[in-house]
């Protein structure tokens, strides 16, 4: 992850660096400090790449931004954004309508479209921004247009799953490498669908071609968040995310997987990254795959040797730690 933030900088240019770093990430946007403007603007972004995702952990003290895009030079016509509030609360204003949010919400900016963006005054905000290009979305352009500024809470139903997985993600974004990154690239992308194909069934049905695949988005997001539960089982996906069982087995069959081989494959490549890692050299083999839901040693190493040619001890020893 990229770090880029105002710390160390005379006060008086954080608020032109700010804007600089804002133009270049997001498109032009008038920055007007807060209350606490006497003392200096102050903001930090992290930033990550997730496939054509570009995520941006940005932490900063009470301000506003107005962004107008520029109408002769418009490089990416339909970018979006959505964000997800970390900490703090604020509001959001685009296309007539106004959002109030707070902690866990996520809210969706068109880039091509003037908005408002305020920070609640009374403490710094972090938020967590996903910026994309809308042709990355399986969903119709007039559809998400819908979405411009609208609300999507955090508390309940499909948002709040997407909700945790973001939040999950802003809170580890610092612990990612290249290759983790590239992992989740398609995750990142399948909770975003997810997210938005569920605020279009709340706010006028989507259409049915998108349904399937949202659901499907949907599920992965849940059993990559309960991948270290030993009781991941297909009865218990399917309870959970509301479908058969017999259902659940034939969006996998459509997908060319079964979900007991989807979860095990999720959960080797978890536990294959893990004995590489040198931060988790001192953790046993043993304690690493119950920690991803193998409940028999003998099972996982069986699986691993199966899946990667070696055992994991022999893995473990014969790969460098980087």
């Amino acid at each position: 992850m990229n770090v880029i933030g105002t710390a160390g900088m005379p006060a008086a240019e954080r608020l032109a660096f700010r804007r600089e770093v804002s133009a270049k990430l997001w498109g032009p946007c008038d920055r007007r400090r807060g209350s606490h403007a006497e003392v200096g603007f102050r903001a930090d972004s992290g930033v990550s790449e997730f496939g054509p995702v570009q995520a941006a952990l940005v932490t900063t003290a009470p301000h506003a931004v107005r962004c107008t895009p520029d109408p002769v030079r418009r490089p990416e016509p339909e970018v979006f954004k959505l964000g997800c509030v970390v900490r703090g609360g604020g509001l959001v204003e685009q296309d007539d309508r106004r959002a109030d949010l707070q902690a866990g919400d996520l809210i969706l900016v068109d880039t091509s479209r003037p908005f408002l963006g305020r920070c609640a005054p009374d403490a710094p905000a972090s938020l967590l921004l996903l910026r994309f290009p809308r042709e990355a979305l399986p969903l119709p352009a007039r559809d998400v247009r819908r979405l411009n500024g609208v609300r999507i809470p955090g508390s309940h139903g499909v948002g709040a799953l997407s909700s945790q997985f973001l939040l999950q993600l802003a809170a580890r974004m610092d612990e990612l490498g290249p290759s983790e990154t590239a992992r989740l690239s398609a995750l990142v992308l399948d909770v975003l669908t997810v997210a938005l194909a569920g605020a279009l069934d709340v706010h006028g049905a989507a259409p049915s071609s998108t349904r399937q695949g949202a659901l499907m988005a949907q599920i992965r997001a849940f059993m990559e968040k309960n991948l270290g539960d030993a009781r991941l089982t297909p009865e218990a996906i399917a309870v959970a995310n509301h479908i058969s069982l017999r259902y659940l087995h034939k969006l996998f069959q459509q997908d060319g997987h079964t979900v007991a081989g989807w979860i095990r494959e999720r959960r080797l490549e978890a536990c294959r990254r893990d004995l590489t890692d040198p931060r988790l050299a001192s953790r046993s083999i043993g304690a690493i795959a119950a920690g991803w839901g193998f409940s028999s040693p003998a099972h996982f190493s069986q699986a691993f040797r199966a899946t990667y040619g070696l055992s994991p001890r022999q893995y473990r020893t014969r790969t460098p730690t980087l």
